[in-house]
């Protein structure tokens, strides 16, 4: 019996490294109570997605392949999860934390009255129970949390779980399954997509270079003539965060940002981390001109290295980090590079 389901996340049939982490979890999870794990893909030409689950351990693939779930959409995707469900009786499904497995989890545990752990870091098996752990207090303490009801849906964080190995040789066959919602009855329709700059992932990056406030006072740059105090402001903080991109890229990282960059227009909403943001645990953060407020700290205060550059020597971050480094992040940054650089051959 296939005890513990989980819902791999995917856009175009690619998948998220977090779902795969979430199926690393499953497989421990099911090994703790003695049974398998089910992948559930629901898309349109997700035959490669299958195979894939298969590689990386899933004992079953549920796949459902239909024109109504080739967009994401909760109504098509939360019915049909709700019906399988249902009718097979899982001990838990477990899902990334994303915006659309967190929706998804939300919608479904309505439709099957049962209740969501969300943003979860640990998973443990203890008289026959499932008890999660997840932060709270703004990541300041865990707590350990069980749901009585059946399934126990459950939202996973991003790289706070460990991929399991890719096994080539496995392989199987999936069960097809049909959508329950006629294109008629959703709601919803998908009209286009927006993309946003290219890049590593934020919720996927090991190395994260984070900006705040910050990137704005660099004292050796003037902006050109004819710009209001404003638009100054702003293009004096992209020069800024074109600095910590290029630290990035050295490091095969991502750019972040806190949210008094993104209040400040200085860079768009889907960079910012923190407790209105995202959440992340990279193995390396690198904070510049962040101040450390206690909503910035929720997002990335699971990061496993954390390096702080900021000219005041009180600020909070540096309570957080293990390396700390006073000074002006214009001067440090760009140094920075050059030395990793050298070390990387780059």
């Amino acid at each position: 019996m296939n005890n513990i389901w989980v819902y791999l996340d995917h856009f175009n049939g690619e998948a998220l490294g977090a779902s795969w982490e979430a199926l690393g979890a499953g497989q421990t999870l099911a090994g703790q109570l003695g049974g398998g794990v089910t992948a559930l893909a629901f898309g349109q030409n997700l035959a490669g997605l299958a195979g894939l689950a298969f590689q990386y351990g899933a004992t079953e693939v549920l796949l459902a392949e239909d024109a109504t779930l080739g967009d994401f959409r909760p109504e098509p995707f939360s019915s049909l999860l709700a019906k399988l469900a249902g009718e097979a009786a899982p001990e838990a499904m477990l899902f990334p934390t994303t915006t659309r497995g967190r929706e998804l989890a939300a919608m479904a545990a309505i439709d099957l009255n049962s209740g969501v752990l969300v943003d979860v870091t640990a998973l443990e098996v203890k008289d026959g129970a499932i008890l999660a752990t997840r932060p709270v207090y703004a990541g300041k303490l865990l707590a350990k949390v069980s749901c009585q009801t059946r399934p126990a849906l459950i939202t996973l964080r991003g790289r706070a779980f460990a991929r399991p190995a890719l096994d080539p040789a496995r392989s199987g066959t999936p069960v097809k399954v049909a959508p329950v919602v006629a294109e008629g009855d959703i709601a919803t329709k998908v009209e286009s997509y927006a993309g946003v700059e290219g890049g590593v992932s934020l919720t996927d990056a090991a190395v994260i270079v984070s900006g705040g406030r910050g990137v704005v006072n660099n004292p050796g740059l003037s902006a050109p003539g004819g710009m209001d105090e404003k638009a100054a402001e702003i293009w004096k903080a992209q020069q800024g965060f074109a600095r910590l991109k290029e630290l990035a890229d050295v490091l095969g990282g991502a750019v972040g940002a806190s949210r008094a960059a993104v209040d400040g227009e200085f860079i768009a909403y889907p960079y910012q981390i923190g407790q209105t943001g995202l959440v992340v645990a990279p193995d390396l953060y690198i904070a510049c001109g962040i101040s450390g407020a206690i909503q910035h700290q929720a997002g990335m205060r699971a990061s496993k290295v954390i390096v702080a550059i900021n000219k005041d020597p009180e600020a909070p971050i540096f309570r957080l980090a293990r390396y700390g480094v006073v000074g002006d992040m214009h001067a440090i940054v760009p140094a920075l590079t050059e030395a990793f650089k050298q070390r990387l051959g780059k």
